[in-house]
């Protein structure tokens, strides 16, 4: 068995759950990572506390390879934590599995995360230098050691010290015997929700999870914000230091499932106005839209309702390939997407198409699908993307490639075109994709260094000043 090809575009985001006070805590963490699955299919765990000890069960691969009945079995408690991981530090290994668990002087503690810390190598430095033991290659795990090296009274004292000394993107859920405690950036970068079950509390990714596991949403974690679930109920307090909001745009242009309400909006709806206003941006004479599956699809819909242009199915994926396939020996031309997805001859042929994607990476992708379409019929191939050129990596929770990597980040928009042998491309503007969301360019909340490398959440330029070091 040969590895698939890397996608050309950006790697999903991990999934965290936490369920507290529900006799089925695991199987609810479960069935919420299931929700999650698009945000990570490198490995998934589930960590549990039934109020005295803290139970364990992890491995590599999706989310029903890795937990069977017995394994979830053994996971036993009213609590519980769970991940879906696909690794932006660290390699693909059952060592960078989460929830990451240890035992230290104040007891037994588990945590999952979805994020980047940006100075996590700077701190792994310092504090291996002055001897820690690190057992993974997460950043996620020098937080563990910063909150046990700390001299503070409780576990939130430390807990908040710790989090002082690390910049970046992090939505934690931790798991001690007795509580859960959510955590959330100062920048908000990552979705953190919470919701009630008639028994217990939910934390999620995401309220896709929530609305699976039939919980009603609350609220979000703001940004800063510290929550703690133990048997006296739900606390919360936000003792970080406050910044200014930097919601991860990608989220809404493709990472987020289309049901999900995040970030106070509901991203069908902002998707969709996408692809109005696209096409409000970008009039093209053609036959009919055909999206790229599956993240196209809700901007496609918004497209062809804007532009009064038939919507087909001109791609159909196949939603079956796994994270390994066997290759064949003598070359098919771009195998890669074709195992994944493939055109419909009879709806193409002598079709003037425009085709809509959420985003172009390296090009490579879409330079393939413009020639898969081609040879399908069609006559034109016109590509749209319901977002601005992606001209810088994300340093915030995001698998990227580096910058010489993304082709807008050294080529024109025409120069694009050429390379994908598209008649024409069109981008949506960043100052229409902010308007889609209800906001200005001037007033909003979100994160767009990926377009223009403004990064909210700056790489320290001092020296390094811990405490206890």
């Amino acid at each position: 068995m040969e590895v698939a090809p890397a996608p050309e575009g950006w790697k999903e985001k991990c999934a965290v759950v936490g369920v507290y006070g529900h006799p089925e805590a695991a199987n609810l963490v479960y069935l919420g990572l299931y929700a999650l699955q698009h945000r990570g299919q490198e490995s998934s765990g589930i960590a549990s506390s039934d109020g005295e000890t803290l139970y364990l069960e992890r491995g590599m691969g999706l989310v029903a390879e890795v937990f069977t009945p017995e394994r979830l079995a053994r996971l036993r408690g009213t609590m519980a934590i769970g991940h879906n991981r696909y690794s932006t530090t660290g390699e693909s290994a059952i060592i960078n599995a989460q929830p990451f668990m240890v035992n230290y002087r104040h007891g037994n503690l588990a945590v999952v995360h979805n994020g980047n810390l940006i100075n996590a190598h700077q701190i792994k430095k310092y504090l291996e230098d002055s001897g820690s033991i690190f057992q993974s290659n997460m950043d996620t795990e020098v937080i563990v050691h910063l909150v046990a090296r700390s001299h503070q009274g409780s576990f939130i004292e430390a807990l908040v010290e710790a989090l002082k000394q690390v910049r970046g993107a992090y939505s934690l859920i931790f798991l001690r015997e007795k509580e859960m405690i959510a955590v959330r950036d100062p920048w908000g970068f990552r979705p953190l929700v919470l919701g009630k079950l008639k028994e217990g509390y939910v934390a999620a990714s995401e309220t896709c999870a929530l609305d699976l596991i039939e919980a009603e949403f609350i609220r979000e974690v703001k940004p800063g914000e510290i929550v703690t679930i133990d048997d006296s109920g739900l606390h919360s307090f936000s003792p970080l230091p406050q910044e200014k909001a930097a919601y991860c745009i990608f989220e809404f242009i493709y990472f987020a499932r289309p049901d999900s309400f995040i970030f106070d909006q509901d991203v069908y709806s902002i998707r969709k106005e996408f692809g109005r206003q696209l096409a409000r941006e970008s009039t093209v004479d053609a036959d009919m839209v055909v999206a790229v599956p599956d993240s196209g699809m809700v901007a496609a819909m918004g497209f062809s309702e804007e532009a009064g242009i038939p919507m087909e199915m001109g791609l159909i994926r196949n939603h079956y390939v796994g994270r390994t396939f066997i290759e064949p020996k003598q070359s098919i031309r771009h195998f890669g997407v074709k195992v994944k997805l493939n055109p419909v001859r009879e709806v193409l042929r002598n079709k003037r198409v425009v085709v809509i994607d959420d985003s172009i990476v390296r090009g490579t992708t879409s330079r393939k699908i413009v020639k898969m379409l081609r040879q399908a019929g069609a006559k034109e191939v016109h590509f749209r993307v319901s977002s601005p050129p992606i001209t810088h990596p994300c340093f915030y929770g995001i698998d990227t490639p580096t910058r010489r990597e993304l082709i807008a980040s050294t080529h024109t928009v025409e120069e694009i075109r050429k390379y994908l042998t598209a008649d024409t491309l069109q981008y949506l503007s960043m100052e229409g994709m902010i308007r889609c969301t209800g906001h200005s360019m001037e007033d909003h909340p979100f994160c767009l260094a990926c377009f223009s490398g403004n990064y909210p959440a700056r790489f320290p330029r001092h020296p390094l000043t811990l405490p206890g070091i």
